[in-house]
């Protein structure tokens, strides 16, 4: 995650930015709603944001996207800003300071208005055109699809360092160990719910930081043993993470016993924030 606002000259001219407002846009019923997380993104989120919009102008389904600065420092919400006067499907939700990625996509989730909900990174790292494949499996009677770098199928186009690699392989052995079995990769940001889902896993949601998966596919299967397919996608890591392995490590691992001591009845202070 983080923000650059270097599109905004061009937005009334490029063809991604240009056909919905004829379109009939709806934003009080789409079928997907898609959640971006950004932190200091200004960089990278104006083609981002344009890449999966030339995408969903091809979709025969209607589309909303909230894009949630997390406090940023630089010209993420102007990057989003020069979009969404084009696009109306495209919303901001802003809010200071900063709360951490977990708390970015819980306020967003929370908001979406789809049947659908999906989370992905800025970075695109995992292609916008891979929900198809996530779509398939919920249209299968799923209640989540979560993107995975690690089970049969997948394809890393641009693998991570060694540390980085073996770093989280260890914690996801420790996470099946201590939280969810059975699930290969916790930690791609690349995930569909069922409206229903959502709300039910977010409103109980409390980790901030970059474990919140773990936290999400935990309330998920161990609590309320809701359907989830891990389904394989194409990856490539991107530059830019905001995970330093030797700094967060110890803290992601902490998390994991705050994860099972929790006692998840309530909903979460990010329910109840008025939208922005």
């Amino acid at each position: 995650m983080s923000d650059h606002p270097g599109e905004g000259t061009e937005t009334r001219s490029d063809p991604a930015m240009a056909s919905s407002a004829s379109a009939g846009f709806d934003p009080a019923r789409p079928l997907l709603s898609v959640v971006v997380p950004a932190y200091n993104e200004e960089s990278r989120l104006g083609a981002s944001l344009k890449r999966m919009l030339a995408y969903f102008d091809a979709q025969d389904y209607p589309v909303e996207m909230l894009i949630v600065d997390d406090g940023s420092s630089d010209g993420t919400a102007r990057v989003v800003q020069q979009i969404a006067a084009c696009r109306p499907q495209v919303r901001l939700l802003s809010y200071h300071p900063n709360q951490g990625k977990g708390h970015a996509v819980r306020y967003g989730m929370l908001r979406a208005s789809g049947e659908l909900v999906l989370f992905c990174d800025a970075d695109l790292a995992t292609p916008i055109e891979e929900v198809e494949k996530l779509l398939a499996k919920i249209k299968a009677g799923y209640d989540i699809a979560i993107g995975s770098r690690d089970v049969p199928g997948s394809e890393l186009i641009k693998r991570q360092s060694f540390v980085r690699e073996m770093g989280g392989r260890t914690f996801n052995k420790l996470v099946q160990v201590m939280a969810v079995p059975g699930i290969h990769d916790t930690q791609c940001g690349f995930k569909l719910f069922t409206q229903q889902a959502s709300q039910t896993i977010f409103s109980r949601c409390r980790v901030d930081h970059f474990a919140f998966d773990v936290e999400v596919l935990y309330l998920a299967l161990r609590i309320f043993g809701l359907r989830v397919a891990e389904v394989p996608v194409r990856w490539a890591h991107q530059e830019g993470s905001k995970v330093r392995f030797f700094r967060d490590a110890w803290r992601m691992v902490k998390t994991l016993f705050r994860i099972r001591l929790t006692r998840y009845d309530a909903p979460s202070r990010a329910a109840q924030l008025p939208l922005q």
